[in-house]
């Protein structure tokens, strides 16, 4: 490890150590969006069969469809680490795949957030005819963009960046 890698984690590791570590803290994070990825797309999967189904607007039945393909696409995305992990085991390359999980990870979170916001506009859409509902929907996305990724990347730049960091 070079000493400028060493400054910036601040950790005393070899590559394949820090590589098993971040494995390791990634496999958690995964575990807590494929749970709710799972269980969303687990229950979009049942409302095709109800009856209120048939019953929806032309426009209401093509966002479902959406809705559940980019349910498909974040849990394939989330579930990839586990797959890839698995392929390249021991074939010495962990830095390389915790680096290529890490970015399906991030393209997981991304196609979830866009399936909870369409999931979101959907039901809001079922329940409320109101005008409101694209307003409530932005105002969730809102709050979603910055729990998710606007206040990480701020205590990301903002700590990272101090002299002694």
């Amino acid at each position: 490890m070079t000493q400028e890698e060493d400054r910036r984690t601040g950790r005393d590791e070899s590559e394949d150590e820090r590589a098993d570590r971040m494995w390791g803290e990634l496999i958690q994070e995964v575990r807590v969006a494929q749970t709710g990825v799972q269980i969303l797309f687990g229950f979009l999967l049942t409302v095709v069969f109800t009856p209120k189904y048939a019953q929806l607007e032309h426009a209401n039945q093509v966002l479902y469809v959406v809705t559940v393909v980019l349910g498909a696409t974040a849990t394939g995305a989330l579930i990839g680490p586990v797959s890839l992990h698995r392929l390249v085991s021991g074939r010495s390359v962990k830095p390389q795949a915790v680096r290529w999980a890490s970015r399906l990870t991030f393209v997981g979170l991304v196609l979830l957030l866009a399936t909870m916001t369409a999931a979101l506009l959907l039901v809001l859409r079922v329940a409320t005819h109101d005008a409101y509902v694209p307003w409530l929907v932005a105002g969730v996305v809102t709050w979603y963009l910055l729990c998710w990724f606007v206040l990480p990347l701020w205590a990301r730049q903002r700590d990272t960046t101090r002299p002694g960091r």
